[in-house]
């Protein structure tokens, strides 16, 4: 004869399942349709008028440079220190949004953006600009696309990883736009006139906060009952079942039974039952508060070891990231190639984007391999592209370059953004995508001034796309974990679901 305890606590498992499967088990409420795509519009317009101007800056950086007669180190940090507040002031963009709104903290960031760089037009140093186009006009991007992307992730979920291409498609095409656009400003009214143009554009991000219509997340319902939960579980008497849960064991204990290890599978202890005893009073208060502080900043993402991970390959693949696009301008001048010519490649290079994107977007979408794989297979190449740069030195080689590196950079970037709700849940995206900006913030900081030191003491822009190259294959390494872990945890999953499936059986034979 066998006999059972009631299991006080189960282990957790982790899910492995596809996102549209996991959004159903939670309830999500994710339409996938209808207004869904007015967000999408809008996340569109946002990584356009955010990180599409990052990449079209390199159009300024000679100008800057010989402004202010400075090194290119000197000039990078004003990208560098932009992309670094973005990054770092992503945590405080999710909580300023969970404690007011999406759309107030988007139309918040879009009057700064433009202020800053109005202000940054009439610098008369480079701190100057260091503060305004770099940590003002950066904390403003910070406030309009974190909460923007966490919305896009809310209203789709089976079309999560085409939703993700066709906005970020935004920075690709306002990049083939600006690029031009700014060259042909600054000619006509020098680099400060072509920042207060520039100043005028950002005030669409204005625009695109107020497309954000509220959608109810997943996540705060989950939490809602979570704590309505424990709260009446510990208000009922968990008290009286654990000390029930001791007399079984108790009973258990002095039975005469052949298998003794179905008794041990069977009856499980809680490891907390004292703190439960002498808690019991505090506890709803002290949930209460922890449910409070994490639904606006989930600081037990830190605890989340596959998380740390991919935020580790963010940080080195930040450090290859932002460096080519901002050299790339400076590289094809000192190789003999006039303006116009130096600023079409960029605008080749943001066609190509624009085709990764959406090409591999919908290749992701198809869910033919795992995310991480794909993503691990554009990285390494991205790295390689990199690392062929130095030997292109004529307008020819320079355009083949462009065209593969924006081909390659669309592919990664369309999928990088879809990994993260994966590893963590959707529920968690708007958290998880704050936490995993401030970690890459280092990366960001130091990829452009770390690739002008190399140029400056190298007097060669191609030393740039080097360092880019050699961290962007270094971050490949964390995917490759990253996929170890993926799969050990798929393994644990299934093998307890057997395990358990066996226990049971025993449990009533």
């Amino acid at each position: 004869m066998c006999l059972c305890v009631k299991v006080l606590q189960k282990p957790q498992l982790v899910s492995m399942d596809p996102p549209e499967k996991a959004g159903k088990r939670r309830g999500a409420a994710a339409p996938d349709g209808g207004y869904a795509w007015l967000i999408l519009l809008s996340c569109f317009f946002v990584f356009g008028l955010t990180f599409g101007v990052i990449k079209s800056f390199g159009i300024f950086f000679v100008e800057i440079q010989q402004y202010f007669e400075t090194t290119a180190a000197g000039t990078s940090w004003i990208t560098s220190i932009a992309v670094a507040t973005i990054h770092i002031a992503a945590p405080v963009s999710s909580a300023l949004s969970a404690r007011f709104s999406h759309r107030a903290v988007v139309i918040s960031g879009g009057l700064i953006c433009s202020a800053a760089v109005v202000f940054g037009a009439l610098a008369r140093s480079l701190t100057e600009l260091y503060i305004t186009v770099g940590f003002l006009n950066g904390f403003g991007y910070a406030l309009t696309w974190t909460p923007t992307v966490t919305m896009l992730g809310l209203y789709f979920d089976r079309r999560r990883p085409v939703a993700n291409a066709l906005a970020s498609a935004g920075e690709c095409i306002l990049t083939f736009s600006l690029t031009p656009l700014f060259q042909l400003l600054i000619d006509s009214f020098s680099w400060r006139g072509a920042l207060l143009i520039l100043g005028g554009l950002q005030l669409n991000l204005c625009v695109c906060g107020m497309l954000l219509r509220p959608l109810r997340a997943p996540r705060d319902a989950n939490v809602i009952r979570k704590v309505k939960e424990e709260e009446e579980s510990l208000q009922k008497g968990d008290l009286e079942e654990t000390k029930r849960g001791f007399r079984l064991e108790s009973e258990l204990n002095v039975l005469e039974m052949n298998d003794q290890e179905t008794v041990k599978d069977c009856v499980e202890v809680p490891d907390e039952t004292s703190s439960v005893t002498g808690n019991s009073s505090t506890g709803p208060k002290r949930t209460q508060l922890r449910t409070r502080v994490q639904h606006y900043v989930d600081y037990t993402l830190i605890t989340n070891g596959r998380f740390m991970v991919y935020s580790m390959f963010g940080v080195f693949a930040a450090l290859g990231f932002f460096a080519p696009s901002l050299f790339l301008v400076p590289y094809a001048r000192s190789q003999g190639l006039n303006e116009y010519q130096a600023a079409a490649l960029l605008s080749i290079s943001a066609v190509l984007d624009l085709f990764g994107r959406i090409f591999f977007g919908w290749v992701a979408n198809l869910r033919l391999i795992q995310t991480v794989q794909q993503l691990t297979a554009t990285v390494v190449l991205l790295g390689a592209v990199l690392l062929l740069c130095p030997l292109a030195s004529t307008f020819p080689e320079l355009v083949a370059f462009s065209a593969a590196h924006g081909l390659v950079y669309g592919a990664t970037v369309a999928v990088h953004i879809t990994v993260l709700p994966e590893v963590v849940g959707v529920e968690r995206l708007g958290s998880a995508l704050g936490f995993f900006m401030l970690i890459r913030s280092s990366g960001g900081l130091l990829g452009p001034p770390v690739a002008g030191f190399f140029i400056d003491k190298m007097e060669n822009y191609g030393m740039g796309f080097l360092m880019s190259g050699v961290a962007l294959i270094v971050s490949a390494l964390f995917l490759l974990i990253l996929h170890q872990m993926n799969q050990q945890s798929q393994k644990t999953a299934t093998d307890a679901a057997l395990t358990e499936k066996k226990i049971w059986k025993k449990c009533f034979c």
